[in-house]
């Protein structure tokens, strides 16, 4: 099957975002049916990335270390509605009076809110400021959570709060209950039955090996600078280093009931079932594919083209990924990339959406982004006495008036969020909602845009630089 306009996606978002590389290897019925690299593995030494390469693949790393806790269950270990305070004791955090239990971890709804460990860790690692946290064990996460009960919001399964320092409590107990370290646990349970010989969590297997893709900070002048991974600092909750064949090896495992492809059962298709029905929903509402929900370590998309996604993503600042799958059509997809740049979600749903024979140009967030590039540009009021620049800034518009002493940046937010080619916007002014509003008419050489900003007319007069 070809897959051309996929890559003719890629390779434009790669060119736009600055984003050095990318790996993504697409499975359907327990095989691997296409797979390639995009760009840059080290931009200094010019080595492409190659369907092969090897990169962080941050919070993906949480799934993992569910399997190994449902394992566990299942070895009669542990069970996921222990209170973690009967494996660690040193944890007295009980929000709303009542005890935090494995599940809640597994499934960001403990009461308390992201605490921010592992971005302050990262973000000083990367160079991006702050002071890097002593944290280098779970004993050190408990030393950073001493206080965080203070900072409950809700009692644990109310609602949903994605936090790193949870899965790194949930690793601590692995290691309890197992007798071994978490990485070793992971490759012995996980990678090893799976046949993912380059998965690892060390920094010498990451040296050693020939097609590890170098990560990269993408700064605001589009600088793309080599940095590294924080190795040992963050494990449980985004550490794992992997590649496109191997975590198809993975995702192909999730769609064969918890079987490898050299036929060993790594997990119960009940234990997997657990991992993918939805305890919460995260709080993001207007997707078009449903309200997303939570389970274990993994998100779940309720309607995508009528059926179910699951997957997750994950974001180290330096290296980016998604997984996805659709269970009951035995597909899926890895992308992996050195740097930030072009959501990796969307690159995985638009794969699928090709794969599941639809033009995945018609997608929603595909519409609204060519829509944003149309309404982009140069604006000026009547012979050219005021001039604007109007500019895409995620899912805003951003619009920006200067002269040579003052500058005035505000966002142009769509008084319809849902709509793929907003025309109505506003901003805020003195409390009032200030509106904009586009006008389209004409095609080709004779297209005409224009924006009514309060009392202005603007025409656009060319694109932007």
């Amino acid at each position: 099957m070809s897959f051309s306009k996929f890559e003719a996606f890629i390779f434009d978002q790669l060119a736009e975002t600055y984003l050095p590389g990318l790996s993504a290897a697409i499975v359907r019925d327990g095989e691997v049916i296409w797979a390639r690299g995009f760009g840059f593995r080290d931009l200094e030494q010019g080595l492409p990335a190659t369907p092969e390469t090897a990169y962080a693949i941050a919070s993906m790393t949480k799934s993992f270390t569910c399997l190994a806790i449902l394992q566990l269950a299942e070895a009669g270990k542990l069970r996921p509605d222990d209170p973690l305070e009967d494996h660690i004791p040193a944890f007295q955090i009980r929000p709303g009076g009542e005890p935090v239990r494995l599940w809640h971890l597994m499934s960001h709804t403990s009461g308390l809110p992201a605490l921010a460990y592992a971005e302050q860790m990262l973000t000083a690692a990367s160079g991006g400021g702050g002071v890097p946290l002593p944290i280098a064990s779970a004993d050190d996460v408990l030393a950073f959570m001493r206080d965080a009960g203070d900072w409950a919001l809700n009692k644990p399964g109310e609602r949903w709060y994605y936090l790193n320092e949870g899965y790194a409590l949930l690793g601590a107990v692995i290691e309890q209950r197992s007798g071994m370290p978490f990485r070793d646990y992971i490759t012995q349970h996980i990678l090893r039955p799976l046949g993912m010989a380059r998965s690892f969590f060390d920094r010498a297997r990451y040296d050693a090996d020939p097609d590890a893709a170098v990560p990269y900070t993408i700064d605001r002048e589009h600088n793309r600078l080599p940095k590294t991974y924080t190795f040992g600092r963050v494990t449980a909750d985004g550490g794992l280093i992997s590649n496109a064949p191997d975590m198809a090896r993975y995702l192909m495992m999730f769609l064969n009931n918890g079987v490898s492809d050299s036929g060993e059962r790594l997990i119960s298709p009940d234990s997997l079932r657990e991992m993918m029905t939805p305890r919460t929903t995260t709080p993001e509402r207007g997707s078009p594919f449903g309200n997303s929900g939570y389970g274990y370590g993994l998100m779940v998309t309720p309607d995508f083209y009528g059926h179910r996604v699951i997957g997750h993503g994950g974001s180290v600042g330096i290296a980016t990924s998604n997984m996805a799958f659709i269970p009951d059509l035995n597909v899926g997809i890895v992308v992996l990339g050195n740097g930030t740049g072009y959501p990796m979600s969307q690159f995985a749903l638009y794969g699928l959406a090709e794969l599941l024979g639809h033009d995945p140009d018609a997608l929603p967030f595909v519409q609204l982004e060519k829509w944003q590039k149309k309404l982009s540009g140069v604006y000026e009021t009547y012979r050219g006495t005021m001039q604007a620049r109007v500019s895409p800034a995620g899912g805003f518009m951003m619009l920006e008036i200067s002269d040579r002493h003052n500058t005035t940046t505000v966002p142009l937010v769509p008084y319809e969020l849902e709509a793929v080619q907003p025309t109505a916007f506003y901003t805020l002014a003195n409390g009032l909602q200030y509106p904009t509003d586009f006008r389209v008419s004409g095609e080709g050489a004779a297209e005409r845009i224009e924006m009514v900003y309060g009392r202005y007319l603007f025409r656009r007069v060319g694109k932007l630089t």
